[in-house]
C-alpha cells in the first residue's frame, strides 16, 4: 500500500513553475512529459506550459552554427520572460544548454545578454527541482523492479546533477537499484555526434549495454530521454530484454 504524502507535502505554500517541455518529449514521448506534470502536480505545484516554446537550440549549437542557435535562443527567452517562476526542465542537456550557453551566446548583446543571465538563474532540471528546491525525496512511490541508473553526461557534468535522482530512487520502496561497471561512461549518443559519428557512437553504444544487462536489471532508468532513446534503440535492436525509462515516469507509476 502506498503511503499518503507526507504532511509537509500538503502544507507547502503554493508553487508555480513553467516547463519547458523539451523537443524529443513534445515529439516522440509525450508520455514523459505528462509523467513529469503529474509528479510536481501530486506535490501541488502548479505547472504553466508557455505556448510558443521550440528547440532550444543545441543541435545547432554544438554543430557550430551559433548563429542559428541564437535564433532559437532568443525565442526561448522571450517565451520564458512572461514569469519569473522556476523553470523545470526533465532533461539535463536542454537544462545545460539554457543555464550555461544562453548566457555565452549572448555575452556582447547588450539587449538578450541580461535577459540570458536571468532566465539561466531560474533553470532547474526536473530531479534538482524537487531535492534541491521542494527538498523532497520521499514521495511515497512503491515499483517492484530492478533497475540500473544511468548518469548522463549533460546531467552529470553540465549541470552536476548524481545525488538528486538517486536519492529519489532510493526513496521508493520495492525499487531494486543494482550498480553497474564503470557508471560515467558516456552512452555515446552525444547528440550530433551519433549522427556525425555513427561507428564510434554505436561502439560506446555497445560497451553501455553490455554493462547494464551485466546487472541483470528490468530497466534503464535516466534523466535525459535523449540518452534513454540511444539505449533503447540498440537495445531493442540487440533483442534484449531491458527496457529503459525516464525517472519522472518511474514516480509517477510509483504513485499510482
Amino acid at each position: 500500500m502506498l503511503r499518503e504524502p507526507r504532511e509537509s507535502h500538503e502544507k507547502r505554500p503554493a508553487q508555480k513553475v513553467s516547463l519547458f517541455v523539451t523537443c524529443l518529449i513534445d515529439t516522440l514521448f509525450p508520455q514523459a512529459g505528462q509523467a513529469v506534470v503529474d509528479v510536481l502536480e501530486h506535490l501541488g505545484v502548479q505547472v504553466s506550459v508557455p505556448k510558443g516554446q521550440t528547440c532550444c537550440g543545441q543541435p545547432a549549437f554544438n554543430a557550430g552554427y551559433w548563429e542559428q542557435a541564437r535564433i532559437m535562443a532568443r525565442n526561448t527567452i522571450d517565451v520564458f520572460d512572461g514569469s519569473a517562476d522556476p523553470i523545470v526542465i526533465a532533461s539535463g542537456s536542454c537544462a545545460a544548454m539554457l543555464k550555461h550557453q544562453y548566457p555565452a551566446l549572448f555575452q556582447d548583446d547588450a539587449g538578450y545578454g541580461p535577459r540570458a543571465r536571468a532566465l539561466a538563474t531560474r533553470v532547474c532540471e526536473f530531479t534538482e527541482y524537487l531535492v534541491d528546491r521542494l527538498e523532497v525525496t520521499d514521495l511515497g512511490c512503491a515499483y517492484r523492479q530492478s533497475v540500473v541508473y544511468h548518469p548522463s553526461c549533460h546531467t552529470l557534468r553540465g549541470m552536476g546533477i548524481d545525488r538528486q535522482p538517486r536519492a529519489l530512487l532510493a526513496a521508493v520502496r520495492g525499487l531494486e537499484i543494482i550498480p553497474q561497471e564503470a557508471p560515467q561512461t558516456c552512452c555515446g549518443f552525444g547528440g550530433v555526434f551519433s549522427i556525425k559519428m555513427p561507428e564510434i557512437s554505436g561502439e560506446m553504444l555497445a560497451n553501455r549495454i553490455a554493462a547494464f544487462e551485466a546487472t541483470g536489471a528490468d530497466l534503464v532508468v535516466g534523466c535525459d530521454i535523449s540518452c534513454l532513446m540511444h539505449i533503447e534503440g540498440g537495445l531493442r535492436k540487440k533483442g534484449s530484454r531491458m527496457r529503459t525509462m525516464h525517472i519522472a515516469q518511474l514516480l509517477a507509476k510509483g504513485l499510482q
